[in-house]
């Protein structure tokens, strides 16, 4: 099977959910395609094909909360770098840099541990979904704080018509677009 049609094997299991978190909003789950098993294989596949042909040479996946958690950690262990996460305010210990942010229904802070990224390093910025751009620009300043170079912003799904890809001063890559 190729990755056009992994990827639309993944799309039939996405949730959709109208009017979450509020009324007006089209909520689309990435946790509806996780919990069918081979949904997961061609998701994981997709996400290495992709990360292996276009950043051969990263450093580290910095996956940002809570989502981009459960695809960080899975594709640095296969391509055998490190991953490093960004949290909401007051969630990790030492030292953090941190940016306030906002995002489609609201606003919030997002930190990350200075010694995080060692400088100069090659960053792929992983998360399940690009909305307004909010959540991601915040990573992507975040990681140039603490000295790394973003390569590339990877997100499962994209909803285009918020075009929150012009708000971000990066590479971003999406698997989905809406």
């Amino acid at each position: 099977m190729n990755s056009e049609q992994k990827l639309e094997y993944i799309n039939k299991h996405i949730g959709v959910y109208p009017d979450f978190p509020k009324k007006g909003i089209l909520f689309r789950d990435i946790f509806g395609a996780l919990t069918d098993a081979t949904a997961c294989q061609y998701l994981k596949d997709v996400l290495l094909e992709h990360v292996r042909k276009t950043n051969p040479d990263i450093d580290l996946i910095v996956g940002l909360e809570s989502r981009g958690f459960l695809f960080n950690l899975m594709l640095a262990a296969e391509l055998g770098v490190g991953c490093a996460p960004i949290r909401k305010k007051g969630k990790l210990p030492g030292e953090c840099v941190s940016v306030e942010y906002t995002l489609e229904y609201g606003s919030d802070i997002f930190e990350m541990q200075k010694t995080a990224i060692k400088p100069g390093q090659k960053v792929l910025i992983i998360d399940d979904l690009l909305a307004t751009g909010g959540s991601l620009s915040a990573a992507i300043e975040l990681v140039r704080k603490a000295g790394g170079e973003v390569v590339q912003c990877l997100v499962v799904m994209e909803l285009a018509f918020l075009d929150g890809r012009k708000k971000l001063d990066a590479d971003i890559h999406s698997l989905l677009k809406y």
